[in-house]
């Protein structure tokens, strides 16, 4: 019987990518996550036996724990966690429930540096227009929620990389870029495993709007304009990321949720009722 604590599969996935997606920890013993070295996406390892220490810092997050089969040890994580005031649940039946129920899985060997604990550190060009705008979306939703991104000079991003601890991306020869006539997006759903129908849809239309390839997609174009009006409008690039985190947030939830929704004006007047 699932525990009164405990949050299905089903409705995890159906939060993961969104703004409210709760901090998902993978909390799994060395040999389990050794026998499937995989992390659910968006979520980062943490040490079950030191979580006296590191529980307060998630104190007034929503926080899930994840073990293999979502019993003892993330039962046991999930209490200390709201002890020290989380609202924390645990997968019920662990990550092999999730793997049978056929969701995505990001291999923890593409991660940079295999860093499964949060913070990677991505390295790309200034003045970011579409892809490295929505890679970094991507990443921050479906890989490492706290990574950072640093944006520099094209000609310095392969040193400060080295120098940095970093990945460069969306970069000519870069491991993370265009590949034939996928953009960098294409490559890090691909190579990150998310098999994700929406976020699918997505990459589809980023390829259109990244290569100036519009007919892929008829969204195609507007992203191109909103993406260049963003560039425009922001000096710091920092700021433009932010920015454009909300409409990649608003595209998926599209691409997810409203692809068949339509929209028209009637007219409030004239004795006209309307009911939303």
């Amino acid at each position: 019987m699932a525990s009164y604590n405990s949050i299905s599969c089903e409705k995890v996935y159906r939060l993961v990518g969104t703004a409210k997606c709760p901090m998902i920890l993978d909390v799994r013993s060395d040999d389990d996550f050794a026998a499937n070295p995989c992390l659910l996406p968006g979520a980062v390892r943490r040490d079950y036996r030191t979580v006296a220490d590191w529980a307060p810092q998630h104190r007034g997050q929503a926080v899930v724990a994840v073990c293999a089969k979502g019993h003892k040890i993330s039962e046991g994580v999930a209490a200390y966690l709201r002890l020290a005031g989380t609202a924390a649940e645990v997968l019920e039946g662990g990550i092999d429930a999730w793997r049978l129920a056929g969701y995505p899985l990001v291999p923890a060997a593409k991660l940079p540096g295999g860093r499964t604990t949060g913070g990677t550190v991505w390295v790309t060009r200034s003045r970011p227009k579409i892809d490295r705008i929505a890679c970094p979306w991507l990443i921050r939703r479906f890989v490492d929620p706290a990574a950072v991104f640093l944006y520099v000079t094209p000609a310095e991003v392969e040193a400060v990389a080295v120098e940095f601890g970093g990945m460069p991306f969306d970069i000519e020869g870069a491991f993370w870029s265009h590949r034939g006539e996928d953009c960098t997006f294409d490559t890090m759903v691909k190579e990150f495993v998310l098999a994700i129908p929406a976020l699918e849809h997505v990459a589809r239309i980023v390829r259109g709007a990244d290569t100036d390839r519009l007919d892929l997609a008829p969204e195609a174009a507007g992203l191109l304009a909103v993406s260049l009006g963003l560039s425009r409008g922001f000096a710091d690039d920092l700021q433009q990321l932010e920015a454009g985190m909300v409409v990649y947030d608003g595209l998926y939830r599209w691409a997810r949720d409203a692809t068949q929704e339509k929209h028209d004006w009637v007219s409030h007047g004239q004795g006209t009722k309307r009911h939303e």
